[in-house]
């Protein structure tokens, strides 16, 4: 049975993991491994300390006992605020400390897109506006074109974890764009598993959100390539094989 280990920071939608456990199917297992976050802000210096060297490994080398096949770093803005070659280098030091295939939620949305073969993208952000900019910049870098981003201003990822799945539904509606194949939703503090569904179908396209981009990755890098319901289009068109040469993803290119 394939396993994949997530590190998550502190405490805020974590919950979404066993209710995407439950989606996926009894033929995976997801490890959920918490570390350390210093201070809860979405601020440059904060994510900075969250996303340290330090603090990851710690994680990793726990992950690295529960004997997991693959690690992601499941926060987003915790990797894209170190650029895109500082985010490389954080990757390559959790793959080092778990002994396992590795990647971060940054990475994991522009593999998903490029799985899917979408080029332009909407972002419907909870970050104060300069941490989305730097999301959007993280984006251009692998390739992506954002023709729009949006930005809700909460700080903190408690705050975020609050928002009700009708607050975050018309958040992201509210922020399409014509102009974007799919719109993509962040922050891994946000819930969103239970509306996966309900996101596509209002907005009438593909919708990505940080923690299912996650999962994905992780299942991906384990070998859990199978396509599965009730996920969103992403796990519909299920994932490359998890052979792929890594000259072949962006981490590693």
């Amino acid at each position: 049975m394939a396993s994949a280990g997530f590190l998550y920071p502190g405490y805020s939608a974590e919950d979404d993991y066993p209710a995407l456990q439950k989606l996926i199917g009894s033929d995976v297992t997801l490890h959920l491994v918490h570390t350390l976050m210093r201070e809860d802000a979405h601020r440059v210096d904060a994510l900075l300390g969250i996303g340290g060297s330090d603090v990851l490994a710690e994680g990793a080398r726990e992950l690295r006992a529960l004997g997991v096949d693959s690690a992601v770093w499941a926060c987003t803005s915790g990797s894209f605020v170190f650029g895109w070659e500082g985010a490389r280098q954080q990757v390559a030091e959790v793959r080092e400390a778990a002994g396992v295939p590795a990647s971060s939620t940054s990475f994991a949305f522009v593999h998903a897109l490029r799985h899917l073969g979408i080029e332009r993208v909407a972002i419907a952000a909870t970050y104060p506006a300069d941490i989305a900019r730097l999301f959007a910049a993280f984006l251009g870098e692998g390739g992506i074109e954002v023709v729009a981003w949006a930005e809700r201003g909460i700080v903190t990822a408690a705050e975020v974890g609050t928002l009700r799945a009708a607050e975050v539904l018309d958040f992201v509606a509210a922020n399409d764009h014509p102009a974007a194949e799919a719109v993509l939703v962040p922050d891994t503090a946000l819930h969103s598993a239970a509306i996966l569904p309900d996101l596509e179908e209002r907005l009438g396209k593909t919708v990505l959100t940080a923690n299912q981009v996650s999962v994905w990755e992780g299942l991906r890098l384990a070998g859990a390539t199978a396509p599965r319901a009730g996920l969103g289009a992403l796990f519909s068109a299920g994932a490359p094989n998890s052979q792929i040469d890594a000259r072949k993803t962006v981490i590693d290119r």
